[in-house]
């Protein structure tokens, strides 16, 4: 879920900025700590259907097991990620549905929004609602998404080994690509591997902090002034509803910018 990395964002619900650059939204971490409820809230839906959809048991179940391995990268309690399982066995509740939204933020910036929701009409009239009210403008399926690449993504922190050591495991792993600085670690891979590559680097560097399949720009567009603030308040407003689990988007942003948005 939220790393506040540039993917909850991602983690996760993240999102992801240029070239996932960590200091896009390292501002935004403060944030985190006030949206704690809503991202166990988002983490429990993503459990749920992934149980539901699959076995309860995550040692047979891919997905859930990447689910309950973000849930307690967020510090989520055993109790809750318990309750999200078992949840999905008891026929309570709602029967949540995913769907993708694409549309075009302030400089042209194209954000895909990936949502679980029980009432379809609902979440596209507030979606669309998000993205007007903000500068922005809600697309056709597909008018976003071809500027982006569906990969599978990990992340670790710069501390838990050099660029050379997660290098060396990650060819072994057979990935695609690696993004290395100062604040961490991150490796792509064809969606279709990434359970085990996420296996072969958790046996070496235990569980990485994050572990999921996103959206991945293909470009970036770079934005400043007016058009920066308001792009991450639309961000800001799509994460904020409940309906939506990650938002991507393929801006870029400089330091001293970032060092202004968070004045």
């Amino acid at each position: 879920m939220p790393v506040w990395v540039v993917g909850n964002l991602t983690v996760f619900g993240g999102f992801m900025a240029g070239h996932s650059k960590f200091k896009n939204i390292m501002y935004r971490k403060g944030a985190q700590d006030k949206k704690r409820s809503k991202v166990f809230s988002k983490l429990s839906k993503e459990i749920t259907v992934a149980a539901k959809l699959g076995a309860p048991d995550p040692d047979q179940n891919p997905r859930l097991r990447l689910a309950i391995q973000e849930a307690r990268a967020n510090n989520m309690p055993k109790d809750n990620i318990e309750r999200a399982i078992k949840k999905s066995q008891g026929g309570e509740g709602e029967s949540y549905e995913e769907i993708r939204y694409e549309g075009f933020g302030p400089g042209g910036v194209g954000i895909i929004v990936e949502a679980m929701t029980d009432n379809k009409n609902r979440t596209a009239g507030e979606v669309r609602a998000t993205f007007t009210k903000n500068g922005g403008n809600l697309g056709e399926t597909g008018s976003v998404s071809f500027m982006f690449d569906r990969v599978g993504w990990l992340q670790y922190p710069a501390d838990v080994a050099d660029a050379d050591r997660i290098l060396d495991a990650a060819i072994e792993a057979g990935v695609d690509d690696c993004v290395f600085s100062d604040e961490g670690h991150e490796i792509y891979c064809d969606p279709s591997s990434l359970h085990q590559v996420n296996t072969a680097m958790a046996a070496q560097f235990d569980a990485p902090q994050s572990a999921k399949i996103i959206w991945r720009p293909q470009n970036t567009v770079e934005i400043s002034g007016d058009a920066a603030a308001t792009l991450f308040k639309l961000l800001n407003a799509l994460e904020d509803n409940d309906d939506v689990q990650n938002v991507y988007a393929n801006f870029d942003v400089s330091d001293a910018e970032i060092e202004k948005l968070s004045a």
